[in-house]
């Protein structure tokens, strides 16, 4: 059984896709604690940050989400619970010890 953070990654790495007009890379921390999804766009070779996760203790953080699917659907699809989902970017509340 894959651990929470194996769970994480594997769904965040998913939005990492080349797309008409960009590339979308994945990144994340030393730790795997901080994942994100960079797009460059290929003219006029813009870049965005799509999406930004935190992983605290055994609950995951959503900071940002501009995908058309969004990442909170695809966690829950994944088997996470949506209780352990904080929606930061939709101003559900991050735990103080967690900021």
């Amino acid at each position: 059984m894959a651990t929470l953070k194996q769970t994480v990654h594997q769904v965040v790495s998913e939005y990492a896709k080349d797309g008409l007009n960009c590339i979308s890379y994945l990144t994340q921390n030393p730790d795997g604690s901080l994942l994100t999804v960079v797009d460059i766009e290929n003219k006029p070779h813009d870049m965005d940050v799509s999406l930004v996760v935190r992983i605290l203790g055994e609950q995951i953080v959503i900071e940002r989400d501009l995908n058309n699917k969004p990442a909170v659907d695809a966690l829950v699809q994944a088997g996470i619970d949506r209780k352990d989902i904080i929606l930061a970017y939709a101003g559900e509340a991050v735990p103080e010890a967690a900021s």
